[in-house]
């Protein structure tokens, strides 16, 4: 809360005023992450399919924590939906989330979803917040540059001495760099300065 009240006293135009400016400017006045691509991991080369579909939005604000009644300006709405086709057992799993945070750069973003839904055969992720990252190489008609990452599979386990290490937990907005090409399909990111801490 003591981050949030700082930003707001060195940050003194309400979110609508910047949201106007960003308008007026032609730029959006909250990011977004659109699109849905099939990309392939860079490590580990098989027959099988993954593809990432996003629909993520902005919505600075709008979710109060304890402590933190007015939301945080990474708030978001929204869905994502993960496929998996396994060309060894010949099944596709698939799983869907609700988007809880966004944040971005130019042609980068980085969000978090709590998964609510998961199809016969996946692992049990329901309630459970899983990170994405997303590069917008700018060129999704034909070959596409566009990359993602996501915060399972090895890349964010918690080391523990001579024990096995186990997947650490997932906050909001936490993902690795987007390390996977994608392959087919795009996305898009709509970036979007974060606002200041409304006024009221």
């Amino acid at each position: 809360m003591a981050v949030l009240v700082a930003l707001a006293a060195c940050l003194p135009l309400s979110g609508a005023s910047v949201a106007s400016a960003g308008q007026r400017a032609g730029k959006p006045a909250y990011a977004s992450v659109t699109g849905s691509a099939e990309f392939v991991l860079p490590y580990y080369k098989d027959d099988d399919i993954r593809s990432f579909s996003f629909d993520a939005h902005a919505a600075p604000y709008s979710r109060p924590l304890p402590g933190i009644p007015t939301g945080l300006p990474t708030d978001a709405r929204g869905t994502i939906k993960v496929s998996h086709y396994s060309a060894e057992r010949n099944t596709t799993y698939t799983s869907e989330g609700r988007v809880d945070c966004l944040v971005t750069g130019p042609r980068t973003a980085t969000l978090t979803a709590i998964i609510t839904k998961v199809g016969p055969g996946g692992p049990p992720d329901v309630g459970r917040r899983l990170g994405f990252s997303v590069y917008d190489g700018g060129r999704d008609k034909g070959h596409s540059d566009d990359r993602v990452g996501f915060s399972w599979n090895g890349v964010n386990l918690m080391p523990n001495g001579d024990a096995a290490p186990e997947d650490a937990p997932v906050g909001t907005c936490m993902a690795p760099a987007p390390y996977a090409p994608v392959t087919k399909g795009g996305y898009t990111v709509e970036h979007a300065e974060l606002p200041p801490v409304p006024k009221s």
